[in-house]
């Protein structure tokens, strides 16, 4: 795709030849994916424009097959059509059917249909998701996030840009009482950004690396895809009773919508806007196709990796609800809370406002570890993008670990008090580098100050007292009340 969006806008456009034995199958296969991402917004006018481009178009059936099943989406009545085989291959070229045998077009094979990762039986959040997209394609996203979140680009030194949280502690606390503040749960899964584009869907891990995946992202009218948006979220895996394993990716924040930046406008705006632009429309066509009330081409939304739901956020008032009631009865794991400024702009990198709180037998540390050549444990953090050994510190593994057999990885630690030394947690298969020193001393001053739920709670109940908290409240619960009268849409 870059490198015919250069041939376009080049002095000297070049023409591309594009070809197989005959022409039709593997040939019309990479054009309509072409145009897919390009031109038309669904597969059946694809296969109609290039067959009118080139007689007969694709013959052969599993093609199209393919291209519908990768797509998502269900021909006109259920019935794909094939053109009939071409007058000019020869009798010897048909079987016994009369269909066209496997020739060089056909490329030694038909094309593997998409993998449904439904068909599982398990899923973890160390799978890798969607496709591997070529580096110039990778660095040219790069580019644009950079720009979507208003950021200046270094060449060569792109780092992930999604905003960080920092671990609560005495002092920052205070900002509770400074800034007015909602509240949700911390739940314990992967982090994606996620940029919607013409031509696909792109997840975003901490490595600030790509992966394409086939998702549909219709506008508010129902008229055409999002292009160009950027959305900030968490990959969780729901356990549901009766279903099993599902995937699900909780999108919390919106950057920039249609090439516009949207990174000034305070995060209450944002948070409506993400719902109203992007979760809303997509569970109204999913209803639409479901009810057979909107003419094919159908999408199968239940063909994606996963689904997708906006993240709910509460005033602070009902964090005790949240931490007794509703964070036991998650389907995911969670490890706390986290506390986001209402007004706040979205900040990229570390957000000193963003703030978490951790139960204190879960505040962890990402470390890179190490064994030298005698077995002896190095363990690092970066310090100013560079490795920094933290003298004198031991991760302790449990007996069904091999040290050896993670050295070279960030494994994320939680500290024994009695012991005096790093836990092993997990190996953090979605990072490839450790906390920074200064990650580390908040989280170490988050230890030290030992904030256990019930300070929590006690300082919460003052701070909700206070004139600035209650008169929004107030606010909020009337608005809550009005939306209550509609039905608000679910997951999809």
């Amino acid at each position: 795709m870059i490198f015919l969006d250069r041939q376009k806008h080049s002095k000297n456009p070049k023409y591309i030849l594009v070809h197989c034995t005959h022409g039709h199958n593997r040939t019309g296969f990479m054009i309509i994916h072409y145009l897919m991402r390009t031109h038309v917004s669904c597969v059946a006018e694809a296969i109609n424009m290039f067959a009118q481009r080139r007689p007969p178009g694709i013959y052969k059936r599993d093609y199209i097959e393919a291209l519908y099943s990768f797509y998502h989406e269900v021909p006109e009545n259920m019935m794909i059509a094939c053109p009939p085989t071409p007058e000019w291959k020869r009798p010897d070229d048909l079987d016994l059917n009369g269909e066209a045998k496997q020739d060089d077009d056909d490329d030694n094979g038909d094309p593997e249909p998409p993998r449904n990762e439904s068909e599982d039986k398990i899923i973890t959040n160390d799978d890798v998701l969607g496709d591997e997209v070529p580096y110039d394609q990778q660095e040219a996203l790069r580019v644009l996030c950079y720009k979507l979140l208003e950021m200046p680009l270094i060449r060569g030194h792109s780092q992930f840009p999604g905003s960080h949280p920092v671990s609560l502690n005495s002092e920052n606390l205070q900002l509770l009482r400074q800034r007015y503040y909602y509240a949700t749960w911390k739940a314990d899964g992967t982090r994606y950004m996620m940029l919607i584009m013409r031509d696909g869907c792109f997840l975003i891990d901490r490595n600030f690396c790509f992966r394409r995946v086939q998702m549909r992202f219709p506008h508010k009218s129902l008229e055409g895809l999002h292009d160009m948006t950027l959305i900030d979220g968490e990959m969780i895996i729901d356990t549901v009773p009766d279903s099993g394993l599902k995937r699900r990716y909780l999108a919390y924040d919106l950057m920039a919508l249609g090439a516009v930046s949207k990174t000034k406008l305070p995060f209450s705006e944002r948070w409506k806007m993400l719902e109203d632009e992007i979760i809303r429309p997509r569970y109204y066509e999913k209803n639409k196709f479901e009810s057979g009330s909107k003419s094919n081409p159908l999408y199968k939304y239940d063909m994606e990796l996963f689904s997708v739901r906006r993240k709910d956020f509460w005033l602070l008032s009902t964090v005790k609800k949240v931490l007794k009631v509703f964070i036991p009865s998650l389907c995911h794991d969670a490890d706390g809370l986290i506390f986001q400024g209402w007004d706040d702009p979205y900040v990229t990198r570390t957000h000193e406002g963003l703030l978490k709180w951790k139960y204190p037998e879960m505040n962890s540390v990402d470390f890179l570890f190490e064994l030298t050549n005698d077995n002896r444990q190095l363990v690092f953090l970066y310090e100013r993008g560079k490795k920094k050994l933290m003298d004198g510190a031991r991760i302790a593994f449990t007996d069904d670990v091999d040290p050896s057999s993670i050295a070279g990885r960030i494994v994320e630690c939680s500290w024994n008090k009695e012991e005096q030394c790093w836990s092993c947690m997990r190996i953090r298969s979605d990072k490839s580098t450790p906390n920074d020193i200064n990650t580390y001393r908040k989280v170490m001053r988050s230890i030290t100050d030992n904030i256990t739920e019930e300070k929590l709670l006690e300082e919460i109940d003052e701070i909700s007292l206070l004139p600035m908290y209650a008169d929004r409240m107030q606010q909020a619960h009337t608005k809550m009340a009005q939306q209550q009268r509609r039905r608000l849409p679910p997951q999809c």
